[in-house]
């Protein structure tokens, strides 16, 4: 695997840091000791339709409501449905998936995965048999020199309702005692997975995206405190990652729990999902991108910090991005706050489409890149979402670096705020968008 420079790079993001020390953390992640540079294996165990629109095209206008894991299974029985995800399985992600990302210089994949796949329960529609698949991929990530997180992605009730947690709709994961203990069966799940692969799955997530909205914060930390002591019986040595609960970054230090030890911070940014970001011209993303870095780079010092998913999308028009047969907020065809398109003439036409993408925007979605990529690396690294999509460009790495719209490897940036100075990397401050 080819890292340029790491060492130095990593010196120089530690260097940036050093007035604080973060959390006890016994060891850096992976092989390499590098900040972590990686993608999530997104719609393998958990089935997102925007992801995969193969798999739900059947039901688009149809009275039957397929929107998530759950209806997929329920709709088309246990037997059909176990069929169609086992033949998913074996064909989604690939090794030769696996050893395309390992030569583009990434050093991790996230792994999402649903509790079903380790507390099944007979109310449930979903099917089982994931783990010998999802063993397999570690296995490929490690022959291929990357290391692994699986990320508990959904928990019984859901922690958010989005269909991205298996069922979309209300948030019920807190609303029964069971949820919880189903949760901790699953991450404990997990953990022996970790444990029998330890030189290669190196963190634990123990659940994805728990929204602040409609659950209790309070109730949030105290599952990462009796997850934290589950897991550690069966693989002490592995990360827990927490997610940030889509708090504030005033809010974070709510995590930083006294007595833990190798716990890491995951946030998420993305520009699409909200007013401000979505409407903002191409340098207000950049600049936007510089705010990131100093959340990131600030709470550092208290617990390390990944931004466990990020694109490099500006608009929400990836077919069904929004939910299955829904439209998009940039042209107006989702309902939203604006009662309309973003501007005027918008119009989701090629917006996903490299092939459609002029050179300015090409370039522009290189400076997009490199400069999420150094923002995200003033904290302790990255995972892009997705590895690859069915038709979404500004979301699948893998396309955009045949491209050349991200950096390979990612050190290789030309527009970064990095500059060698002396064989060892420098952050620059200031840059073309930054000024701190």
């Amino acid at each position: 695997m080819k890292l340029l420079q790491t060492i130095g790079v990593t010196a120089a993001l530690l260097a940036s840091c050093a007035h604080s020390s973060p959390m006890p953390l016994r060891k850096r992640f992976g092989k390499s000791g590098d900040v972590i540079r990686g993608v999530n294996l997104g719609g393998l165990f958990v089935l997102e339709p925007w992801i995969t629109p193969s798999l739900f095209q059947e039901w688009d206008g149809s009275d039957r409501k397929v929107v998530d894991e759950w209806t997929f299974c329920a709709v088309l029985g246990k037997d059909e449905c176990q069929s169609r995800l086992q033949r998913h399985w074996q064909s989604w992600v690939t090794e030769d998936d696996i050893e395309t990302l390992a030569s583009l210089g990434l050093n991790h994949v996230r792994i999402p995965i649903g509790h079903w796949a380790f507390a099944p329960s007979d109310s449930e529609p979903y099917v089982q048999g994931q783990i010998p698949y999802l063993e397999q991929v570690i296995q490929w990530a490690g022959k291929h020199n990357l290391n692994a997180i699986i990320d508990l992605h959904g928990v019984p009730g859901s922690q958010n309702g989005f269909d991205n947690s298996g069922k979309f709709g209300g948030i019920g994961w807190q609303q029964a005692q069971e949820n919880i203990d189903r949760s901790i069966q699953a991450v404990e799940g997990i953990a022996r997975i970790a444990a029998k692969h330890a030189d290669i799955v190196d963190a634990i997530q123990v659940v994805n995206e728990p929204a602040n909205w409609g659950l209790s914060v309070d109730g949030v930390i105290d599952f990462y405190r009796r997850a934290y002591t589950s897991f550690r019986s069966i693989a002490p040595d592995a990360i827990m990652v927490i997610h940030d609960a889509f708090l504030s970054p005033n809010d974070w230090g709510r995590f930083n729990v006294r007595g833990w030890d190798n716990v890491i911070l995951d946030t998420h940014n993305y520009h699409v999902f909200v007013r401000d970001r979505l409407t903002m011209g191409r340098n207000q993303h950049l600049e936007a991108t510089c705010e990131d870095a100093k959340n990131v780079r600030g709470f550092n010092n208290q617990l390390w910090t990944v931004t466990g998913e990020w694109s490099l999308a500006t608009t929400d028009c990836a077919k069904w991005l929004n939910g299955m047969e829904k439209g998009a907020r940039w042209d107006g065809t989702l309902p939203w706050e604006m009662n309309g398109p973003v501007y005027q003439s918008a119009t989701c036409s090629g917006q996903n489409s490299i092939a459609a993408w002029d050179q300015e925007t090409r370039t522009f979605m290189r400076q997009f890149a490199e400069t999420q990529m150094d923002a995200y690396e003033s904290g302790s690294g990255w995972f892009f979402w997705n590895f690859k999509t069915e038709g979404a460009d500004d979301w699948n790495y893998i396309e955009l670096a045949r491209h050349g719209l991200v950096p390979v490897p990612p050190t290789d940036r030309v527009y970064s705020r990095y500059a060698l100075d002396n064989d060892h990397w420098r952050i620059r401050l200031n840059s073309t968008w930054c000024h701190e």
